[in-house]
């Protein structure tokens, strides 16, 4: 056994979970640090307010919520000096905000990855669906479901990775160091994902280069739910680019933006989604370790969300975004 495949096992075997069970933990467990708070009716992060305000929001957000801590009275802050003094070192570990887009260059260069690796079964493919229990390989994905599901991510993360270069511009922002390792960590694990639920037909049949040949006409799942992909992707592109488009932060006016202050997020939800349903193994109806992937998206982004709410409030009145959805009308 190769050094990775044993690292795998070990991993895995750590874990008492098969990996698509590990998978799903890994995206749950990361989402499980946001939760509902019903007496807000909204979402807020399940830690004390001394780490919010300083490890959770970034970039123009960060300097609001580091002046409303500061602002706040004493008894409502910090629990003690010493533990102050531990919080603020902790937040000094910044990289700059522009390493998001190393985000997108984990999530290009994992699809590139995974490709060489199902087409010539290599050593991380085998290691990793070695630890695939009988009954994930029994309910598998078809490898025509495979293809369109790895092209459709390979395709969002190419996109963002282009965003990321054509929309940037200079900043002096920055986010906490473990925002960065969670995102690095999220994208690989993504590239795995989108993947891991049709091991057992890979398994059965070697993958090839016939496979990228779409001959059959497609399913009615497939009719819909890639129109549905491409629409959302398209969506979230034009608000990138408006909101790269306005010269200084001020409140967007962009008909997509009329009423819902991070449209944006609700089209990569919807990506996501699109994504999940596209995967169902045989017999399922939804992909279940993609939605463990849509919910870590969904509740990250809807906390990003909130935030810029508030920021919007802050800046330009309470007013001007009193009734504005978060990310999808009617819906959040």
């Amino acid at each position: 056994m190769s050094l990775i495949s044993q690292w795998v096992d070990n991993t895995l075997e750590a874990t008492g979970m098969d990996a698509v069970d590990a998978l799903r933990a890994f995206f749950l467990l990361a989402a499980a640090t946001l939760t509902p708070t019903p007496r807000m009716q909204t979402i807020s992060i399940s830690i004390p307010t001394p780490l919010r305000s300083r490890f959770l929001t970034y970039g123009p957000r960060a300097t609001s919520a580091s002046t409303s801590t500061s602002s706040a009275p004493p008894n409502a802050q910090n629990p003690s000096d010493e533990s102050k003094g531990f919080l603020d070192y902790l937040a000094t570990w910044q990289v700059p905000h522009s390493y998001f887009t190393h985000f997108y260059v984990a999530s290009v260069l994992s699809s590139v990855f995974w490709v060489v690796q199902l087409l010539s079964r290599g050593v991380m493919f085998q290691a990793i669906t070695s630890r695939v229990s009988e009954e994930h390989q029994r309910r598998s994905m078809s490898l025509t479901q495979l293809v369109i599901c790895c092209a459709l991510l390979a395709i969002q993360g190419s996109r963002r990775l282009w965003e990321s270069f054509i929309f940037s511009k200079p900043s002096s922002s920055q986010m906490w160091f473990m925002h960065w390792l969670l995102g690095l960590g999220f994208y690989l694990a993504a590239g795995v994902a989108i993947w891991i639920e049709g091991s057992g037909a890979l398994l059965t049949n070697k993958l090839n280069i016939a496979h990228l040949q779409m001959t059959n006409a497609p399913s009615l799942r497939t009719f819909v739910l890639i129109p549905l992909f491409l629409v959302a992707s398209g969506l979230q592109h034009d608000s990138h680019h408006y909101l790269f488009s306005l010269k200084k932060y001020t409140l967007p006016e962009h008909p997509m933006f009329r009423g819902v202050v991070c449209p944006h997020y609700g089209a990569e939800c919807i990506v996501y989604l699109s994504l999940a349903l596209l995967a169902a193994p045989q017999g399922e109806l939804v992909n279940k370790t993609m939605l463990s992937c849509l919910a870590f998206v969904a509740v990250n982004l809807g906390l990003t969300a909130r935030n810029t709410k508030q920021w919007y409030a802050q800046k330009f009145g309470k007013d001007s975004v009193q009734d504005w959805w978060l990310m999808i009308p009617y819906v959040y």
